[in-house]
């Protein structure tokens, strides 16, 4: 699961809030190795909710985030409640993350 090569990272006050800084993530699941999404994370700090507006693939999520190949249920529909927006909570240890480089989305 790649990035498009033309990728605009969103630039919001979620994103300005956190500094500003966003990195496109590569997330996988532990259990087999799935590639699960592509996900904008701004700011530091470990991967606690994926946001549904930053998820770059798939593009929309309906309910839950199960791996399609072990069928693992990696995150649980919720309203984030000190921003009012919907996210995913994703399980402890359910995840990897890799960093995508830049050069490969970027304009």
């Amino acid at each position: 699961m790649k990035p498009p090569k033309n990728l605009d990272l969103k630039q919001d006050r979620f994103s300005k809030a956190r500094g500003g800084k966003s990195t496109v993530l590569l997330i996988t699941c532990k259990k087999c190795g799935e590639d699960l999404a592509v996900y904008q994370k701004d700011g530091p700090g470990p991967l606690k909710r994926l946001y549904l507006d930053r998820l770059v693939e798939p593009t929309t999520v309906a309910g839950e985030l199960v791996c399609k190949s072990c069928k693992k249920q990696v995150g649980i529909p919720y309203i984030y409640r000190d921003e009012k927006r919907p996210a995913l909570l994703v399980e402890i240890d359910s995840v990897v993350t890799k960093v995508i480089p830049k050069n490969t989305y970027g304009r």
